[in-house]
């Protein structure tokens, strides 16, 4: 018996084997979830389609840009119609243009700063807009963020701000939707090897700095991200939410 036996989830944001949604989408697969997979763009197909195939070759699989309501609708509207009910939701979706994540803060442009908070902290919204409806029964949704919500990382820069509107919009959501039944939770993840911390000047650097200033001299693991992620998706949890949770090996307490 799974702790997630009988849930339905949806998971955006699996780019390829390395995302932190697949580690995430593995560990509630194991735990008896069914879930369904979206996609951003044709380019990301092939992966994608290729991972949750391993699921079973009848796992639903669909495109959504979370930068358009359409989209948004026809995926709530397929699952609807597939399953009839919902109980999980991942977020794992972030962006912003290469060169905000260069340089200074300060020279990010109007259109950078539009962008990063609609791709990675409005979707949240729009997303739990859409899954509402569906999660009848009661449901938790699980956002990704990271440590530059809080503190400043050198060349987080817009991401950094975009993350700390998602905390907070996670807040918000927690309070709406709680009398649903709906949970909505934050993982603030140490940083991952994945493509789009790739995309961050001097992410080498960061991890190093990580192992070596975090409590646990280590760090953060894929299946521990996953773990963490079946906890809130639980019945363990059910008290938990509008919460930032920090599995990062410790650095978030560290001063210095």
């Amino acid at each position: 018996m799974g702790t997630l036996d009988g849930k339905i989830g949806i998971v955006f944001g699996v780019a390829n084997k390395r995302s932190i949604a697949w580690a995430i989408a593995q560990a509630w697969h194991k735990q008896g979830a069914t879930l369904a997979f979206t996609y951003q763009g044709e380019r990301l197909k092939e992966n994608v389609e290729e991972l949750a195939g391993t699921f079973g070759s009848d796992t639903l699989l669909m495109p959504c840009d979370v930068t358009r309501d359409d989209d948004i609708a026809a995926v709530f509207k397929t699952v609807g119609a597939k399953f009839g009910r919902l109980h999980l939701l991942l977020h794992s979706v972030a962006f912003a243009p290469k060169d905000a994540l260069e340089g200074e803060f300060v020279n990010t442009t109007r259109e950078a700063y539009r962008i990063a908070h609609d791709i990675s902290a409005y979707s949240l919204v729009a997303l739990a807009r859409g899954a509402a409806p569906l999660m009848a029964e009661g449901g938790s949704i699980v956002a990704m963020s990271y440590y530059g919500a809080e503190k400043v990382v050198p060349h987080y820069n817009v991401m950094g701000v975009a993350k700390a509107s998602l905390e907070a919009g996670t807040r918000y959501l927690a309070y709406d939707l709680g009398p649903k039944k709906i949970r909505v939770n934050c993982i603030s993840a140490g940083p991952v090897n994945t493509l789009a911390a790739r995309g961050i000047s001097g992410f080498s650097e960061m991890l190093r700095h990580y192992e070596a200033h975090a409590p646990l001299k280590r760090n953060v693991l894929p299946e521990e991200l996953g773990a963490t992620g079946v906890f809130l998706a639980s019945d363990g949890a059910a008290a938990i939410t509008g919460q930032v949770i920090y599995v990062d090996a410790g650095y978030q307490i560290m001063g210095m």
